[in-house]
């Protein structure tokens, strides 16, 4: 059960998402101890793996680091719930396997540590507290796939391995016939 980490205040940028200072590696591991600094100290003693946070509106303006998003997977958050999101953080993201959910209403429905159900196919988030739930377009199953594999390049790569296989193996059974 995800525990929820309330960032309410909007336009959160990179910049408090992991600090420039710490911007010396592009390994996760490295900066997740990091991630949120600048706006809460204590953050990455608290977050657990699978872990929401609930932000306000514009999330990740700023400049266009990916680091943003590894910072945060490299903390163990399973998803960022905004009510819309900066496109660059958006599309990085994506591109990095990591949920970013776009949901009105998300700071108003949780308080910090309240616990939720996330079902990202049905498109809701409930408030294990109050049983107040909220709905946000479903995440398709194609980006649930580049979740899956850890990002856009992974995925990519997965996807030439397997065209890979089924061509050897339609060559094979061509040769056999």
């Amino acid at each position: 059960m995800p525990t929820v980490h309330v960032f309410a205040r909007d336009h959160i940028n990179t910049d408090e998402i992991i600090p420039a200072r710490h911007l010396t590696t592009d390994v996760e591991a490295e900066l997740a101890p990091y991630a949120m600094e600048d706006y809460d100290r204590t953050f990455v003693r608290r977050v657990k793996p699978g872990d929401l946070i609930v932000a306000g509106a514009d999330f990740g303006c700023g400049s266009s680091r990916e680091h943003a998003v590894w910072a945060l997977r490299g903390a163990g958050v399973g998803a960022v719930i905004a009510p819309n999101f900066a496109r660059i953080f958006y599309r990085n993201a994506i591109n990095n396997g990591f949920l970013a959910l776009e949901c009105e209403g998300i700071v108003e429905a949780f308080q910090d540590g309240d616990e939720a159900d996330l079902d990202l196919r049905g498109g809701t988030i409930t408030n294990r507290r109050t049983g107040v739930q909220l709905t946000f377009v479903p995440v398709p199953q194609f980006a649930l796939d580049v979740q899956r594999a850890g990002g856009w390049l992974e995925y990519m790569r997965e996807q030439e391995n397997q065209a890979a296989q089924t061509q050897a193996h339609s060559a094979k059974e061509h040769t056999h016939a």
